[in-house]
């Protein structure tokens, strides 16, 4: 019984913590400059096909994207699923992508830091890249989000959510998502 009762109180502390996370407000967003984000590999609020899943290759989709804000220093996207049963998983975290940089092509190297200067972060299984959709059950939503920021952020990859939301805070120029949908067969 103890067992059970500490379970839900770190299932609880999770999903409070989650909620209190620094995150681009509704409110935020419609003041802030809109980037738009796109993908060749599935479309807004529709399917992801199973090759970018636990059930398939597991690669990342291909992403690209337009409108960035023209002082734009440096971009970042992080995708997470906020449909998990514990709080929020985190399926990629990736930074300082130079602005002259239009997409990330499918099946993405899943490397700590590019030559180009691209870094990655800590997926929720505490692994660099990508990590594809594969939810214990139901359809989940895979939440695809791109920041414009002012500046490349001079910290160290292999880092959280958490912790880049912490840095690029007062950073943001332009705001973006796309949604992708997911069940297990």
């Amino acid at each position: 019984m103890k067992r059970v009762l500490f379970l839900i109180l770190i299932i609880s502390l999770a999903i409070s913590c989650d909620k209190n996370k620094s995150e681009i407000s509704e409110n935020q967003e419609d003041n802030m400059h809109r980037v738009n984000i796109y993908s060749n590999s599935f479309k807004n609020n529709e399917k992801i096909p199973a090759k970018y899943t636990c059930q398939g290759d597991e690669i990342s989709p291909q992403l690209y994207w337009d409108n960035i804000p023209e002082n734009t220093k440096s971009i970042a996207i992080i995708c997470d699923d906020p449909d998990a049963p514990a709080g929020t998983w985190i399926h990629w975290v990736i930074f300082n992508i130079p602005p002259d940089m239009k997409e990330l092509t499918e099946n993405f190297p899943n490397d700590s830091i590019m030559d180009n200067g691209i870094k990655q972060g800590l997926n929720s299984s505490n692994f660099v890249g990508y990590q594809g959709p594969c939810p214990p059950s139901g359809e989940h939503r895979y939440f695809f989000k791109i920041y414009a920021l002012d500046i490349m952020l001079d910290i160290g990859y292999n880092i959280h959510k958490e912790d880049l939301l912490s840095v690029m805070e007062t950073h943001v120029l332009g705001y973006g998502e796309m949604i992708g949908l997911y069940e297990k067969k």
